[in-house]
């Protein structure tokens, strides 16, 4: 496929890619130039999500970025099911904002808002996008100052009529977020995805989980796919994996193959075994 890039003078660009048009940062190292260089972002999880969702569903999804894995989901979910895509960071939001609108996405609600345990605010500082970065690793619970974003709890803000997906990538704020969703979990028990790459946070993550009566598997996606969407055999991501959770509800009637169950809150990917 030839791509078809729009430039501009500023850190922004756009690009055909997978799932229609796509604005990303031309400075972002990792979904920037994941789309850039691919057309696509972490398609494996995608796979996965195709494999969870159904056309009418409900989908949370906490940390959504730009938008890579909110636009997929739009399109697996289709006309009559919903995303909430929470985000943030405020340049980020307006991307996110962008992808949405590029794409004419009807089915899709976003929220320049962060999610936690707690009602109050993040402070977000002035981020430079000009410089090269990963902008999807910005930790929004460590500034001291900056411009106030609302933090809200998924249980006084969310309220649907079900909940297939619940999906977080809050670089850290995982539990948090957990902990100011438990009734939302409790009441539709979706799947929830989550992100779990911080190895001393682990264990608070996986009790908290363990507590609302789910089970959790291990996964590991590549970011790079080899049969990326522009047919772009360079990895420049070599060795490089997500480490997140699948986690299902134990009334879940589920049989999952090649998928290690966390068993030992102690025990994470990224430490090696003693």
């Amino acid at each position: 496929m030839v791509k078809k890039v729009i430039d501009t003078e500023g850190y922004n660009a756009v690009t055909q890619w997978k799932y229609g048009y796509v604005v990303y940062n031309k400075n972002d190292l990792y979904i920037g130039k994941a789309v850039e260089k691919y057309g696509e972002f972490s398609e494996f999880e995608v796979d996965l999500f195709r494999q969870i969702c159904r056309p009418g569903d409900v989908v949370v999804e906490v940390g959504a970025n730009i938008g890579t894995h909110t636009v997929a989901l739009s399109n697996i979910v289709g006309e009559h099911g919903l995303v909430h895509a929470f985000e943030p960071q405020p340049i980020i939001f307006y991307t996110l904002c962008a992808n949405v609108a590029i794409n004419s996405l009807n089915n899709v609600h976003c929220l320049n808002l962060a999610a936690g345990a707690a009602e109050g605010f993040v402070l977000i500082p002035n981020i430079n996008y000009e410089e090269p970065g990963n902008y999807g690793s910005v930790e929004v619970d460590k500034f001291k100052k900056g411009n106030q974003i609302r933090r809200v709890r998924l249980d006084n803000y969310i309220a649907v009529p079900s909940l297939r997906l619940l999906k977080i990538d809050v670089e850290g704020m995982e539990s948090e977020v957990i902990r100011g969703a438990k009734k939302l979990i409790a009441r539709h028990k979706p799947v929830i995805y989550v992100e779990n790459d911080r190895p001393e946070k682990s264990k608070d993550l996986i009790e908290l989980i363990r507590s609302l009566d789910y089970r959790m598997y291990w996964h590991q996606p590549l970011l790079f796919n080899p049969n990326n969407f522009f047919g772009d055999s360079e990895n420049i991501y070599p060795n490089i994996v997500s480490i997140n959770m699948l986690c299902f509800h134990k009334s879940a009637d589920v049989n999952l193959d090649g998928f290690m169950e966390v068993v030992d809150a102690g025990l994470h990917p990224m430490v090696p075994r003693s």
